[in-house]
């Protein structure tokens, strides 16, 4: 018999051969083919002994075309009379090669042969995913042809296999464990188990996991899964090796779907039959090995149509009347020899006098939905989930609740589950697939984007710490590039996106923190030293064999300059018996940030601050990861009450949580920093107790109601000047003393509302609008500061330089630089001198950072102006009150002073009483008391303004009172002229007697 045969280039042959009871002689017989000679038999075989002999022959095709005659049973050769008495008994193909231009042979085995292992571990596969051995690439001579398969008495196109597969069934449950059971009656080695999976050709590799247990013992060979669903469903191959020669035996197993295996949009609707007289429903079906047919009931009115989409079919059904009343459809999913698979869709028909809410199509296109139901959207094109939106009971909108994922985000996600459970070569998957997290990192737009991005790297991180894989720098790069665009999301997203992922899974961060950790270690030995540097992530790592050095010192270029130190004492356990050492050391900006608040026993419950980074430091010694090393490390913050903390996974149910066990503070005279010294190694920061705000709802509401009194105080100082602006700048001392009043209301007006907006919509931290915020707040808060230093300099100069006049465009021109070009000044240094070393803002919130620009480019100037205005109105009083000064009344001096001094004498104080609290909060850590009367005072600074710089003014109040009353009192020229030109006056008067 000949196997069926397809066009090739090169043939081998075997040929069986039956001596003839004469003795043959000794001269070889050449090939008719042209091929190599003819094997002679050993003499000493019996006469009547039927022995197999191999040739290789040459069958050369230019065409490439096979020869019809081939295709029939092949005749004998006749035997030569020349030739020794020999008898064909058998002439049957072994091989067939195809050699290409290159010179490259791929060589196949036929059926009933194969390639033996020693042939096969020293060549090629041809593909790796086909059958092992049964196709070679040789890249010189082909060093022989396949060999027949024992036990091979007569060839066959089918051998027998030397071991038997063992399955129960091949209905597989969801959710039941799968046990597949090799048993072999040869000894069997290098034991493989591969599934194909439905519509894929590319057997996966099953190895230990999650739900793959592999085990074997001599004579067999198991392989059980458990909690099957029909991500399992497919071909198991049971590849092994046996009597020189790899084997294959296969069992196909089918796993029936589940109803959350199927998809339908939407599972329930309300539907106004006025405006929506038709809708769509549909169901998807994931592709499996099991044929399923879909139908949709009822189908009165209705029209179905089936498309196909990446890995699923839907079934879509056009309802085009609706219904009379409320009605369930049904997708029913039918299997043969299966139960029906039900999946509802309930439709509920609004009537007239339902409560409704409205159609909303701003951004997504939201129907008419009936009160207490939830209406339904499908994501982007690009995305997979679904948008939801309830409808309250009083017919109100509530919020979008959208689990809308990226489709490459979430199927990068499900590889990394799937390897997880056993799918796949961890040494081959892991790196693909955080190559492919690096690109996907700039298409995450949503928490639920971050939140499967996360929980890839922590899912590759199990699977790379259980099969303990190497990771070379390449793949290390792409995971700490992938990490730092991370750390970024918050600021180059227009949506904070880590707030709301970490509102869906708490220990999100932490678990994220575990596996970078877990990662980074995992650097192949050859691989050091690497070295990595971003604007998030900073990574050294070095490798150490004999002779070790003496103590492990690492720096870092962060600001300020972090050092850490492992002495030769803390390695000795290593040094005498390990013989390769890396030490991994790794800073992470921003990410302490991202960690839940959780402190450990010892810390209480109050908040603390952080320097913005977390160090991590471990040791790998042969593989194996050591833990027990002493660390010093120095942070470089000498002026804060620190704890010296390292991050404990175990802590707060397994969330996370800052733990002081194991590290202490140590002050050092000869460094300026502050030292930390912990007994092991893991993820170490430290905790700031000051300059954090004590998180109280009395203060956040006393700041809202305060900063709500001050804008509505100042729109109503701004709705006076309205009215009565043209009454009270009748001169110039009145003009420059309302013009600086009227500035020093719209900066504090702006600053207000800029803080304000970050306390109502709590902006994340380090994000554009909090930049924003905080810059604006900063420049009008020391604008309103500057102004009323204007103001009080004006003042001096007019009554201190009686003889020096100077034009109203000058001085104004010198007002307006004053108040607002030096703020500017101050604002605009602060910004692009601490905005890129990371110490603008203060941690964690929206305003600026204490150390150095808080201190030095606000409080720093506030409390010189106060001091400055406190000499200035100091100088003008003795000034005024010198007896020479002037012949008039005492009362007209008393009004002088009042007029023009009152709003400095009283604003000058309660300002700088209140920026006092506030500096003393900053730069110390004090109790609750200053807090609340800090924000008391600067909430109500608006309020102060209108009262004591506006309302009190004589002048005001006769403008209101004429505006409103529409009567002209008999003094109230008087009163206006006395008010406005008192100072002139007195200036005057001085002048005629000298």
């Amino acid at each position: 018999m000949v196997c069926p045969a397809v066009p090739r280039l090169l043939l081998a042959m075997t040929l069986s051969l039956l001596p003839s009871p004469i003795i043959p002689t000794s001269q070889p017989e050449q090939s008719q083919a042209g091929g190599e000679p003819l094997q002679q038999l050993d003499r000493d075989n019996g006469a009547e002994e039927s022995v197999l002999v191999s040739i290789y022959v040459h069958l050369e095709f230019p065409d490439r075309i096979w020869p019809p005659a081939l295709s029939r049973p092949l005749v004998l050769p006749a035997a030569s009379a020349s030739s020794s008495p020999r008898t064909l008994t058998g002439l049957h193909l072994t091989t067939e090669c195809n050699a290409n231009s290159t010179g490259h042979s791929h060589c196949t085995c036929r059926p009933g042969y194969q390639w033996n292992n020693t042939v096969c571990s020293q060549h090629v596969l041809c593909d790796h995913h086909l059958q092992p051995c049964k196709c070679l690439i040789f890249h010189h001579s082909v060093p022989g042809h396949c060999q027949l398969l024992p036990p091979g008495a007569s060839v066959s196109c089918f051998p027998t296999v030397p071991g038997k597969l063992s399955l129960r069934s091949p209905l597989q449950r969801p959710g039941n464990t799968l046990n597949l059971m090799l048993l072999t009656n040869q000894p069997a080695t290098h034991v493989k188990w591969f599934l194909k999976r439905p519509r894929s050709s590319t057997p996966i590799i099953l190895q230990s996991g999650t739900q793959v247990s592999l085990t074997s013992s001599q004579g067999q060979a198991a392989l059980s899964i458990t909690h099957m669903s029909h991500h399992w469903a497919g071909e198991y191959l049971s590849v092994f090796e046996a009597q020189e020669f790899t084997w294959r035996l296969n069992h196909t197993v089918e796993v029936p779907l589940q109803k959350t295996d199927v998809a339908q949009l939407p599972d329930q609707l309300s539907v106004s039959c006025a405006t929506s007289p038709g809708f769509q429903l549909s169901c998807c079906v994931p592709a499996t090995n099991l044929v399923y047919t879909a139908a949709w009931s009822p189908m009165e009115g209705s029209q179905a149509s089936s498309h196909n989409t990446a890995g699923s079919q839907c079934l879509v059904l056009a309802v085009q009347h609706c219904p009379a009343a409320d009605t369930t459809y049904t997708c029913v999913l039918k299997s043969q020899g299966l139960a029906p698979l039900s999946i509802p869709v309930s439709v509920t028909i609004i009537r007239d006098g339902d409560t409704t809410c409205p159609d909303d199509f701003s951004e997504i296109a939201w129907n008419v939905t009936k009160a207490g139901h939830i209406a339904q959207a499908s994501c982007p094109a690009n995305k997979k989930g679904m948008v939801k939106r309830p409808c309250g009971p009083n017919g109100t909108w509530g919020p979008i609740q959208s689990n809308c994922i990226d489709k490459r985000i979430l199927a990068l996600c499900a590889k990394a589950r799937l390897l997880q459970a056993g799918q796949g070569n961890p040494g081959v998957e892991v790196p693909w697939i955080l190559k492919q997290l690096q690109t996907l990192v700039a298409v995450a737009s949503s928490p639920s984007d971050l939140r499967e991005l996360l929980s890839t790297v922590t899912v590759l991180a199990e699977v790379v710490a259980r099969a303990r894989v190497q990771l070379d720098s390449t793949v290390l790069q792409d995971l700490l590039v992938t990490t730092d665009k991370v750390l970024d999301m918050n600021t180059s997203a227009l949506v904070p996106l880590w707030p709301l992922a970490q509102a869906q899974k708490p220990s999100m961060a932490s678990d994220f923190l575990l596996a970078v950790e877990t990662l980074v270690r995992s650097l192949c030995p050859q691989d050091h030293p690497f070295f990595f540097n971003s604007s998030n992530v900073l990574l050294q790592s070095h490798h150490f064999g004999p002779p070790f050095p003496d103590d492990y010192q690492i720096s870092f270029s962060t600001w300020p300059l972090l050092q850490a130190q492992i002495s030769r004492h803390s390695l000795a356990p290593l040094i005498h018996a390990a013989t390769n050492i890396s030490i991994t050391s790794l800073v992470l900006q921003k990410l302490d940030h991202f960690l839940p608040p959780n402190y450990g026993p010892g810390l209480k419950d109050s908040p603390y601050g952080t320097p913005g980074l977390v160090l991590v430091i471990s040791i790998m010694a042969d593989g194996e990861a050591f833990t027990k090393a002493e660390v010093i490390m120095d942070f470089g913050d000498p002026d804060s009450t620190l704890h010296c903390v390292f991050w404990d996974h175990h802590l707060f149910q397994g969330n996370g949580g800052w733990s002081e066990k194991g590290c202490q503070a140590k002050a050092t005279s000869a460094s300026p920093t502050a030292r930390c010294i912990c007994k092991h190694l893991t993820s170490f920061s430290i905790l700031m107790s000051r300059n954090i705000v004590p998180e109280s709802p009395i203060l956040e509401l006393l700041t809202k109601m305060g900063l709500g009194a001050s804008i509505l105080a100042l729109l109503v100082c701004l709705g006076v000047y309205r009215l009565v602006w043209r009454a009270v700048v009748r001169n110039k001392v009145a003009f420059f003393r309302h013009i600086a009043l009227f500035n020093m209301v719209i900066c504090l007006l702006v600053a207000d509302t800029c803080f304000l907006g970050d306390t109502l919509f709590h902006l994340e931290f380090c994000s554009p609008l909090c930049l924003a915020s905080t810059f604006l707040c900063h420049y009008f808060y020391l604008a309103t500061f500057f102004w009323m230093l204007a103001q009080s300099l004006m003042l001096a100069h007019q009554l201190l330089f009686v003889f020096h006049h100077l034009s109203k465009h000058i001085v104004l021109f010198m007002m307006v630089t004053t108040g607002y070009l030096c703020p500017l000044g101050f604002a605009g240094v602060a910004l692009g001198l601490y905005l890129p070393q990371g110490l603008y803002l203060w941690e964690g919130r929206c305003w600026l950072n204490v150390k150095g620009v808080g201190l030095y480019t606000f409080a720093g100037p506030v409390l010189a102006i106060v001091g400055v205005n406190g000499i200035v109105l100091a100088i003008v009083v003795l000034k005024l009150l010198r007896p020479s000064l002037s012949e008039g009344p005492p009362m007209e001096k008393h009004q002088a002073l009042l007029g023009v001094l009152k709003a400095l004498l009283i604003l000058t104080p309660i300002f700088g009483l209140t920026w006092g609290f506030g500096i003393a909060i900053i730069l110390e850590e004090v109790s609750i008391v200053p807090h609340y009367i800090f924000t008391v005072l600067n909430s109500l600074q608006g309020v102060f303004i209108l009262v004591f710089g506006c309302l009190s003014d004589k002048k005001v109040q006769e403008a209101l009172r004429k505006h409103f009353c529409r009567t002209r009192f008999p003094n109230s020229a008087i009163t206006l002229t006395t008010n406005e030109t008192s100072i002139w006056n007195t200036a005057k008067v001085e002048v005629k007697k000298r």
